[in-house]
């Protein structure tokens, strides 16, 4: 049996021709609305189901109910819409047994609903369930005028009445003044006439709970829900359902449903609050999205929407498939489907994919669709009335073999910028720079091998020229009030800076979004002219009244994720049409861009098996929290990044495990063990403890929400994480399990503290890690709303032994990280290390490809070598993951220091550290900061192994570790305490090895470790939260707190 809201016949009984056909029809709409909600398809629905139980008792001449065995109705104790099929069945005099439960199933309007059950059928529509018994009942049945009649209204009461009575009395209004108009032109008291009918007790039953509100109602409509509610069969079916004739239905049961009516609804903008609607760059279909796709827009996007819900924006998040142009056609090709089918593939890939990683789309949907050729179109439309479409014959290639003109990904040749060779048409992947084909240096088909000629073709173009001065306007404008990442403003600089060209849209293709003018009928846009499209008609299938969000930029603030080879696109082409359109439209206001992830040095490939993709995460058995946590923890925001696998290993084994998962584990397991379970109540003993945990702990809550609300990602979760290892710091200072043996009073505060810092800590990690807040929640025995960062919370953070009520239950503690072998390492490393012989093809190829010189690609490839499985012995052994311990930091003593005779911001020292070939001469920026008096015999700390640079004619051999402090901009320089020898190096626990004999330039090693660089509220130099340790103690500062170290 099935609770789709739809009947099911018994195999023994004759279908009435076509009518499971309808039901199959049914179904697919329902399917095809479970994430958005559309009244048509509910009163659809609700019909099907009705339809099939008047079929039944009419066409079918089933036996009057009253000569049948029972029917058993299930449903909520008080739950009003039970009350329809009671009635009914009182009237028909039919048997019902009513069973009272809590497991009731769920209906198409997102609530739950009832189940009756007869010998012929589950019905689970509440109108179903009533109308089931029309057969045998005289009083309900209409007559054959009446008929139709009863069917429009029991649809509207299912459609639009019961919708609006969930969504209040704004809603209700419309509906109430139709059924008030009814009963004033009825020549009775009731809806049809002088008799009930069951369309009567339909609308009596939704309509009872807005009366026992006390609800604002028509006269008219009062007065006809008093008489209904007089007569004796809906008293009696009040009784059987109720237990008494004048029983109240139950408000609880009305107001939840309610609430999840609403939930499944979609969201609209709402005046007076913040509206965010966040977008990921709409995957291309063709392929399985790696790690780096994956971070690079969607999973970053899903972290910072989560955080906007948190916060109580009322945000949604848009994605979906990009499924249209050349790419497409040619993975067709290569795979032997028609251009649909192979959408329908790889959308589902993605969608399996992104549903793993736990992605929160409000909709995720695709390109080829209605609404995006209608929008598109009418876009396009919009620019050709105003001019700003131009008609241009260019010069194409023209495949005399395949008999076509090629668009842009049928060619390919060498790179006329960087001298690449496998260039695409329209975009160069090693240097990201855009052409046209025929730019291209020895073009070849892609289709053929065979070399294209130049062939004169009529195309549109968008004339970018024209509208760039608006455009320039909406930059300076929009890039300031948005904050745009420096990357981005890099890249669209350097776009308007040389001068915008005009751009054609159209292409020569049939898989595509056809051209709606004469001359141009045959021809298609170009992706990039239709895909960003997607996002407004994916919106558009999300809810009828998109325009809410996408042509009000008033009330909503529009914020896109993307890597950066899609930022022209999305703040020059895409807003320029926009502009151009001459229509209200919601510009995008915030951009977040990324850099590229790499894979272990290299780049991802698929067909040579380097790197994670994204169905292979889910094959590895590392969970699903770690995955999200490594890769937004390592989000490439500034710089390109790699993927390690030691390097993931270690921040599951330190960070999650050794940091977070012990604070909390510790945590409730002080609870349990001190306290039976129960969080304690604290007290003023312990309280100063407590207090300075609180003022840390604040101050990082409040850094934590300005990072994330400007997009800092990665901040986000270190600041997290140094909350967390405020937590394990607190216990190990204070020992409450040695307190509570002498002072229980004053371990209950530090206990009930450390359980508060556990639940802050649930919040501030959701948005990354959603599987691990639900297990932490589940063992605090807190609701799923616990995790919503309000501005309550944030202020609670200040004193954390109140954030839960003293008293509460806690569950049962268990380990929430489990630890990553490094077997298992080896062994994910070896599987995903791709093939030693096509890799080092791909770098020979890579190396002999870059003529010009910026072999880009190229140095990403060679940077692989080594990294597959066995291999001759003069391969370069596999590089350690980008951490501290490939930095070679040491203790040093200036024996000297003056100020740079070329510059008056540099001090230049001789620095000892410990070598026998002398002292290192070094240049620091530190004039400004730090008196030269103070420079001399100064113990300091160093980076001994970055390449020797060239400062204004001196060379630096070196570099002098400082701190800063983020509100003032102070400068410390770090200091090894005094028992530490000069030379020796600073290490970091939990990051073994030799570090690099210099740090590759290119590698950007420290760059990618300066970020989790900082000092901890002991002004302890810590890296990812663990000190920087010497034989005599950690390094410091003198006062500095949250200082970045450089």
């Amino acid at each position: 049996m099935s609770n789709l809201g739809i009947a099911h016949l018994s195999s023994h009984h004759t279908a009435v021709p076509g009518f499971f056909a309808a039901l199959n029809l049914g179904s697919r709409v329902l399917a095809a609305n479970t994430t958005m909600p559309d009244c048509t398809a509910f009163s659809s629905l609700c019909i099907l189901e009705y339809s099939q139980s008047r079929l039944k008792q009419e066409r079918q001449q089933l036996p009057p109910c009253t000569t049948i065995m029972a029917s058993t109705l299930s449903t909520r104790f008080g739950d009003a819409q039970a009350l329809k099929a009671c009635i009914a069945a009182s009237y028909a005099g039919a048997k019902l047994e009513v069973q009272v439960t809590e497991n009731a199933p769920a209906s198409i309007f997102g609530t739950l609903t009832v189940s009756l059950l007869t010998p012929h059928c589950v019905l689970t529509e509440p109108n179903a369930a009533a109308f089931y018994f029309f057969g045998s009942s005289e009083a309900l049945r209409p007559s054959l005028d009446q008929s139709a009649k009863v069917d429009h209204w029991l649809q509207w009461e299912a459609g639009q009445l019961r919708p609006a009575t969930y969504r209040g009395a704004e809603a209700l209004a419309e509906p109430l003044k139709t059924l008030e108009a009814a009963l004033t032109a009825s020549a009775g008291p009731f809806l049809l006439g002088t008799s009930i009918k069951l369309v009567d007790v339909c609308i009596y039953c939704s309509l009872l709970p807005v009366r026992e509100q006390g609800g604002s109602l028509p006269a008219a409509v009062a007065a006809y829900l008093d008489k209904v509610a007089e007569e004796p069969h809906v008293q009696a079916g009040t009784k059987q359902l109720l237990g008494d004739p004048g029983g109240k239905v139950s408000l609880g049961i009305f107001t939840a449903d309610a609430a999840a009516h609403a939930a499944r609804l979609p969201k609209l903008p709402k005046k007076g609050q913040r509206n965010i609607m966040v977008t990921s760059a709409l995957p291309y279909v063709n392929n399985v999205p790696h790690l780096g796709n994956i971070i690079g827009c969607v999973l970053s996007a899903d972290c910072y929407a989560r955080y906007c819900r948190s916060r109580g924006y009322n945000t949604i998040f848009i994605c979906g498939t990009d499924e249209y142009g050349t790419a497409t056609e040619t993975k067709a090709l290569e795979e032997g489907l028609s251009c649909a089918e192979i959408c329908d593939k790889y959308h589902a890939v993605h969608s399996a994919v992104y549903e793993w990683f736990e992605c929160s789309f409000d909709k995720f949907g695709r390109t080829p669709t209605r609404a995006q050729t209608e929008i598109c179109q009418a876009l396009f439309m919009d620019l050709w009335n105003a001019g700003n479409i131009t008609e241009q014959t260019m010069e194409q290639l023209y495949s005399e073999a395949a008999g076509k003109f090629l668009a842009d990904r049928f060619v390919v040749g060498t790179c006329p910028k960087c001298g690449y060779e496998d260039a695409r048409g329209d975009q160069c992947d090693n240097c990201g720079s855009l052409m046209n084909p025929t730019d291209l240096i020895n073009p070849r088909c892609k289709l053929t091998g065979t070399v294209p000629v130049i062939k004169s073709t009529r195309h549109l173009f968008l004339d970018l020229p024209k509208l760039s001065d608006k455009l320039q306007h909406y930059i300076d404008t929009t890039s300031q009030l948005g904050g745009w990442s420096a990357n981005c403003v890099q890249v669209t600089s350097a776009w308007m800076r040389d001068g915008l060209k005009q751009r054609c849209i159209t292409r020569d293709l049939k898989w595509g979004i056809p051209v709606p003018i004469d001359g141009y009928r045959d021809k298609v846009f170009y992706v990039w002219f239709d895909a960003p499209v997607g996002y407004i008609s994916i919106t558009a299938n999300y809810t009828n009244e998109w325009q809410q969000w996408w042509q009000n930029p008033e009330d909503v603030e529009l914020v896109q994720f993307m890597g950066k080879d899609n930022v022209p696109f999305h703040t020059v082409i895409f807003p320029a049409s926009l502009l151009g359109s001459g229509r209200h439209w919601t510009l995008m206001k915030n951009i977040s861009v990324t850099e590229y992830l790499n894979y272990e040095g290299g780049k991802f490939s698929k067909s040579r098996g380097t790197g994670v993709f994204g169905n292979d995460a889910v094959e590895t058995g590392i969970p699903v929290e770690v995955w999200r946590y490594y890769l937004l923890a390592n989000r490439p925001e500034a710089q390109d990044t790699d993927f390690k696998w030691g390097d993931l290993q270690a921040r599951n084994n330190n960070e999650l495990l050794k940091n977070m998962g012990n604070f909390i584990n510790r945590a409730l397991v002080f609870v349990v063990k001190f306290f039976d379970g129960k969080v304690p109540a604290p007290n003023a003993r312990g309280a100063e403890a407590v207090a300075e945990l609180g003022q840390a702990v604040s101050a990082k809550v409040q850094e934590y929400i300005a990072a994330m609300e400007k997009m800092k990602l990665r901040d986000g979760i270190r600041l997290a994480m140094a909350i967390s290892a405020d937590g394990n710091k607190f216990f190990t200072e204070t020992e409450p399990f040695k307190v509570v043996k002498t002072d229980p009073e004053h371990a209950a505060t530090l206990v009930a503290a450390g359980v508060g810092i556990v639940r802050l800590l649930a919040t501030l990690i959701a948005p990354y890690m959603p599987t691990l807040t639900g297990k932490i929640l589940q063992q605090l025995q807190l609701p799923a709303a616990a995790a919503n960062l309000t501005d309550e919370v944030a202020a609670a953070a200040a004193t954390p032994q109140l954030l839960l009520q003293a008293g509460h239950t806690i569950g049962k503690p268990a380990p929430l990280i489990t630890e990553i072998k490094d077997e298992v390492i080896e062994s994910l490393r070896a599987r995903f290390g791709g093939s030693q012989a096509e890799t080092a093809a791909a770098q020979a190829n890579s190396s002999s490809k870059g003529a010009a010189g910026n072999k880009k690609g190229g140095d990403k490839a060679a940077a692989s070598k080594g990294s597959s499985k066995g291999g001759s012995s003069n391969k370069k052994e596999p590089e350690g993951p980008a951490d501290i311990a490939r930095v070679d930091i040491r203790v040093g003593i200036i024996q000297k220091a003056w100020r740079h005779p070329g510059a008056d911001s540099l001090y230049v020292e001789n620095i000892d550290l410990g070598e026998e070939s002398g002292p290192r001469t070094v240049v620091s920026g530190l004039v400004r900061h730090i008196p030269e008096e103070e420079m001399q015999a100064r113990r300091v700390v160093c980076v001994a192994n970055l390449k020797p640079a060239a400062m204004r004619g001196i060379t630096s051999q070196a570099m002098v570790l400082a701190a800063t402090a983020p509100d003032t901009g102070k400068v410390e320089l770090l200091e090894p305490p005094e028992g530490a020898a000069v030379g020796e190096r600073v290490t970091v626990e939990g990051f073994s090895g030799e570090p690099d004999e210099q740090l590759h330039p290119k590698k950007k090693v420290f760059e990618q470790v300066q970020p989790d660089l900082m000092t901890n509220a002991d002004l302890v130099a810590c890296y990812k939260g663990v000190p920087l340790m010497t034989s005599a103690g950690p390094v410091k500062v003198a006062s500095v707190v949250g200082a970045t170290i450089k």
